[in-house]
């Protein structure tokens, strides 16, 4: 709305009063988070995706790394396996330095299991080891592969 006003001189002046400027302020702040919204949690869901990309690379090269081992050699290096989030490890076993890395960890468990289709003398030469991969991003686990390694 603009008003009229005379001066004392007579002249007249036109402008908005501080409640209309204060009015206009409002109403583009509203929308402009109306219209960034959807880009700030574009944001968030991208980095979600990223994340859960390098978990399942971290996981999927650890579990070709375990299976790469001997089979007799498996529960006693691998069983109880654990890199906290500065000690995440390549396969030749250098720390990452990458930041985006930064906040990774990772554990294992390995542990003898038996298949239905193994007789009864079968199931006692421990045939089969069960790993699991588990990756975490800041404490919250993000991916975990399951394989079974026969001897």
């Amino acid at each position: 709305m603009t008003i009229n006003k005379t001066s004392h001189c007579g002249t007249m002046q036109q402008g908005f009063t501080l409640a209309e400027a204060m009015m206009a302020t409002v109403v583009l702040g509203i929308a402009a988070a109306g219209v960034l919204l959807p880009f700030t949690s574009g944001a968030a869901v991208r980095a979600e995706g990223m994340h859960r990309t390098l978990g399942a690379k971290l996981a999927a090269d650890l579990v070709e790394q375990i299976i790469s081992t001997p089979f007799d050699q498996i529960i006693p290096t691998y069983n109880g396996y654990t890199e906290s989030h500065v000690q995440v490890r390549d396969a030749a076993g250098v720390p990452f330095t990458d930041p985006k890395y930064a906040n990774f960890s990772r554990n294992v468990s390995c542990q003898y299991v038996t298949v239905p289709q193994q007789t009864p003398r079968e199931k006692q030469q421990c045939n089969f080891i069960l790993i699991t991969v588990r990756v975490y991003y800041s404490g919250k686990q993000i991916d975990a592969i399951t394989r079974l390694v026969s001897k």
